[in-house]
């Protein structure tokens, strides 16, 4: 049996340099959004911050006494 060849539209979808309006919603207020969600969320902010800031400083500390305590 012979194959019959089939044309094949494509279609190709591409953004207008003049015309780029990807998400513009997300930069919005975005000074406003961000206080809200800080102001609405602080207390799991501090539980989740503060352990990894309180970890980092205890090393860094650590760290520096090392550093002094070879010294002499």
């Amino acid at each position: 049996m012979g194959k019959i060849p089939v044309k094949i539209k494509a279609v190709v979808y591409g953004l207008s340099p003049f015309q780029q309006k990807v998400m513009p919603g997300l930069w919005k207020e975005l000074a406003n959004k961000i206080t809200h969600k800080v102001t609405e969320n602080w207390l799991s902010a501090i539980l989740l911050v503060g352990p990894v800031v309180g970890t980092y400083s205890y090393v860094q500390n650590y760290k520096e006494r090392e550093k002094m305590e070879h010294r002499y």
